[in-house]
């Protein structure tokens, strides 16, 4: 077989070029929610160049698009590939969409070379994965792993009160297979790494072995709104304050916890918004991330307990629901282990690493062997238009996603 090499490049010259034209923004990067205008133009052009490479496509009620080079055994079930295609409202060119054009130039390289697979491979894109558009995130590859209801998840509506199921009709990407009946047999998901460890310790490859786990909540936070001039310090019910309090602590409850333990406060809505009216209500979101379940309970349950406290210190009443628990999850031991070999008969710079960050693959580890490919990005940026990756590790990720393909295909299902 030989390398990727100039498919690979195309990914980053031809591709990336044509698919950055669907919601391109003045700052070099992407605006391309779920199931918007330009989603759906991503979405056709993904279609035909599937097509173009002789690929059966199909779509499932989820909105989900499966890419299938056929195989040698349909008893098999395939090998998939993939990733999404939308993207945060200030996204960059690589994030997701990297992981799909990488699946296309692995199909391009085997129709190329004429190589038969016993197993078929495919490439899928997950709908709404980033949660930007519809929340929470990867909606799609949850109802796919038995994760959400998909009736449930067709309600989900955006802040202009458009559903999910809407948005699939209005683009017409609402598909007749229902989303879970697609059989894969194991899933590999190639990506930017979304953070700096690679950059800074000059690796090429993250060999994936987990995602850790992950919290959300929406914090309300109820004071009294009162004229700033006039009312003393010590008679206010400052609902900012407590924001500004808790902010403080969940900060301090991750730095207690260690250096892989994560707070952040994301938003932020004070009302009445005005210069001169202390605050009245805030509504604001928590999130906490550690590899160990355990430790996410540790931080959740300090959080609570102390944030009972700050309230009581503010004079203002505060409510705060769990609105998403995603647990850590470990991928398959099989699939880590095809990618670390490959990674060191290919003499690429690697490092065993937990993704900080929420994947498709974390809900499809559920279901079937799974592992992810992370390469490097600049500085560690993502979600962010100067999100970038350098051209020979472009390549070498999709190299490597290849050599991985080949190997679970030469060494599954074999009795």
């Amino acid at each position: 077989m030989n390398p990727l090499e100039k498919p690979s490049h195309r990914i980053s010259k031809r591709a990336l070029s044509e698919t950055a034209r669907f919601g391109g923004t003045q700052k070099g990067g992407i605006c391309r929610l779920a199931l918007s205008k330009e989603d759906k133009q991503v979405r056709d052009w993904l279609s035909r160049e599937g097509e173009k490479l002789l690929c059966t496509v199909s779509i499932d009620s989820m909105g989900n698009q499966f890419l299938r080079y056929p195989g040698l055994d349909d008893s098999l079930p395939p090998l998939v590939m993939g990733s999404h295609l939308d993207t945060q409202p200030t996204g960059g060119k690589y994030d997701g969409i990297y992981g799909v054009l990488a699946g296309l130039a692995v199909i391009r390289a085997l129709r190329a070379n004429e190589c038969k697979t016993r197993h078929a491979i495919e490439v899928v894109n997950w709908t709404n994965e980033e949660g930007a558009r519809f929340s929470p995130a990867m909606i799609s590859s949850g109802v796919f792993s038995g994760v959400f209801d998909q009736q449930a998840a067709y309600k989900i509506c955006d802040r202009n009160n458009v559903s999910i199921k809407d948005a699939l009709e209005e683009t017409g990407y609402l598909g007749p297979i229902p989303c879970g009946q697609h059989p894969v047999r194991a899933y590999f998901e190639l990506h930017i790494e979304q953070g700096p460890v690679l950059e800074n310790e000059k690796k090429t490859i993250g060999v994936v072995t987990g995602v850790q786990g992950m919290r959300r909540y929406i914090i309300s936070i109820r004071g009294q709104a009162a004229h700033a001039g006039t009312t003393p310090m010590a008679l206010r019910c400052d609902a900012m304050l407590t924001a500004a309090h808790l902010t403080v602590l969940a900060t301090d409850i991750a730095r207690k916890h260690g250096d892989e333990a994560k707070a952040t406060v994301g938003e932020i809505t004070a009302l009445p918004g005005s210069s001169n009216v202390v605050c009245g209500d805030v509504t604001m979101t928590l999130d906490l991330r550690h590899p160990d379940d355990e430790i996410v309970e540790s931080m959740e349950a300090a959080f609570y307990q102390q944030a009972a406290s700050v309230s009581e210190m503010t004079k203002t009443q505060m409510q705060i629901e769990r609105t998403w628990n995603s647990p850590s999850v470990q991928f398959d031991e099989e699939c880590v282990s095809l990618v670390r070999n490959c990674a060191e008969e290919m003499q690429l710079t690697h490092r065993d690493i937990i993704s900080g960050a929420g994947h498709d693959a974390a809900y499809l580890a559920r279901i079937c062997p799974t592992a992810m490919i992370f390469i490097p990005c600049r500085d560690g940026l993502s979600h962010n238009e100067a999100e970038h990756a350098e051209p020979e590790d472009i390549v070498a990720g999709a190299n490597l996603l290849l050599e991985t393909i080949l190997k679970a295909d030469a060494c599954f299902d074999l009795t």
